[in-house]
């Protein structure tokens, strides 16, 4: 990747007022980009932008819309490499991870371009009765206004998709707060926007330091707070937002379960990219496998030689399955979680150790339930395995978790999935594979602590969008 420096964008123009904000290589340590740094005054002029862009937003057709996405794809393809070493660089994820996560930067945005030209209205039939005789009624969907978005470390191409480009399709402005420890891929993003023909003040990408940022939330002038991080900050975040729309997709502790009867090959294969894709650092990785009896030992055998296989080092390696966590505080507390659940009885089966960043991809057995391992999130290579006898309790024992997105249910059986799918309080239920698949059109999104309200392009466009009703009265 090449060194540099990189402006922040504000009101659609770059701004490089300092070189503040130093970025570091996860892997080396090594300095690889100083980038600027908002502070308060800035992010003022940038809500104010996204004030004056509102009617301009708003006017533009769906094809312009549509046409500004397409830039970003056409230019997304052509920077592919760029944007993945640049992602493998600020986040220490592994390249051929990066470049699929590039892919589904790309996808995220086809989806909204077409999105662009989905029908936005309906015609309502309200003549149900003597009184409303010759009415008749349309729907339209407008934007909701200026938006307001923060976004994690962990994706940090794929996740401020999410966000942009819904923002785009719907017609809205918005300000982006991207993490300040991964915030390349955002700025290039943001490049590439300053590029097309979205109007002035459209959008603005400001790293910032957090004591900066409060304006990002607790300012009126913003319709809309789409976070994504940790369940901590989003709901102290809700509490202050005022009158705002807020959406919120916070953590997780995926749990998957694995019934009687299932491949166990199969189940070991997605239970292993499940559990340690990205170092664990995704808010549906899989963090607790519940085991029928009958298959336990196998399962434990083969998922134990399997994660010992697996290639921890530099992420620029094409075989390197495990990187390094974003920073070393993250590996620590993980450290103390292993030893805290050691003490309490725990069994490891594979890893534990921690050296720096790395934390070794770790299988425990028997993890006491007061534990954090098994009731908090850990985003990190941990996975804790625990063996049942009976469907309907296991579902009950996933459900006791106060985190849900996703749960897996691998099962052979067609009842089994429907009453999991009844019975397990989640955002989604995946049926033969695990918690930690998703596609960028699902109405995304977690229940109890883990969040508010849906991404997915289509349904974060219906949170960026109001509906305004006209009625005719036809007076013959």
């Amino acid at each position: 990747m090449m060194k540099g420096t990189y402006p922040f964008y504000l009101g659609s123009q770059p701004e490089e007022p300092n070189t503040d904000l130093k970025v570091c290589d996860k892997f080396s340590g090594e300095l690889i980009a100083s980038v600027a740094l908002a502070d308060r005054k800035d992010i003022d002029r940038a809500i104010e932008s996204a004030v004056s862009a509102r009617k301009p937003m708003a006017k533009t057709t769906p094809f312009e819309r549509k046409a500004a996405l397409d830039h970003c794809i056409k230019r997304f393809r052509e920077r592919e490499e760029e944007l993945a070493e640049a992602l493998c660089s600020e986040a220490g994820k592994p390249i051929k991870d990066c470049r699929g996560e590039v892919e589904r930067l790309i996808e995220t945005f086809e989806i909204a371009s077409r999105e662009t030209m989905a029908d936005e209205g309906e015609v309502l039939n309200l003549q149900l009765s003597e009184r409303c005789r010759g009415y008749r009624g349309i729907v339209k969907r407008v934007p909701i206004g200026p938006c307001s978005f923060i976004t994690p470390f962990n994706f940090p191409l794929n996740l401020v998709a999410h966000k942009v480009a819904p923002a785009i399709a719907a017609g809205c402005p918005f300000i982006l707060k991207p993490d300040s420890r991964t915030p390349l891929g955002a700025l290039i993003i943001g490049e590439i926007l300053a590029e097309t023909d979205l109007p002035e003040g459209a959008f603005s990408i400001l790293p910032c330091e957090v004591s900066e940022a409060d304006a990002f939330t607790t300012d009126k002038r913003l319709k809309l707070l789409s976070f994504t991080g940790s369940p901590r900050v989003g709901w102290e975040l809700k509490k202050r937002a005022g009158k705002k729309k807020v959406v919120l997709e916070l953590g997780g502790n995926a749990a998957c379960v694995l019934d009687e009867g299932t491949d166990v090959e199969d189940a070991v294969k997605r239970c292993i990219v499940g559990a340690f894709y990205q170092s664990g650092q995704s808010c549906i990785s899989v963090q607790r496998i519940y085991l029928h009896n009958s298959l336990a030992e196998e399962f434990v055998q083969k998922f134990v030689a399997a994660t010992q296989a697996l290639k921890s080092g530099d992420p620029r390696d094409q075989e390197t399955f495990i990187g390094p966590l974003i920073d070393e505080a993250q590996a620590q507390r993980l450290e103390e979680w292993i030893y805290e659940a050691t003490a309490s009885g725990a069994q490891i089966l594979h890893g534990g150790k921690r050296d720096g960043q790395f934390v070794e991809p770790t299988i425990l057995y028997d993890v006491p339930r007061d534990q954090k391992l098994y009731c908090e999130e850990a985003f990190g290579p941990i996975v804790v395995l625990e063996r049942f006898f009976e469907f309907d309790e296991v579902l009950e024992s996933v459900n006791e978790s106060h985190y849900a997105i996703h749960a897996g249910v691998f099962t052979a059986k067609i009842d089994h999935a429907f009453r999991a799918w009844d019975t397990l309080e989640a955002g989604g239920v995946l049926i033969n594979e695990i918690p930690s698949w998703r596609v960028d059109n699902l109405p995304y999104g977690g229940v109890k602590d883990s969040g508010l309200g849906r991404e997915g392009v289509r349904y974060a466009i219906e949170d960026m969008s109001e509906k305004r009703t006209l009625i005719f009265r036809n007076a013959e």
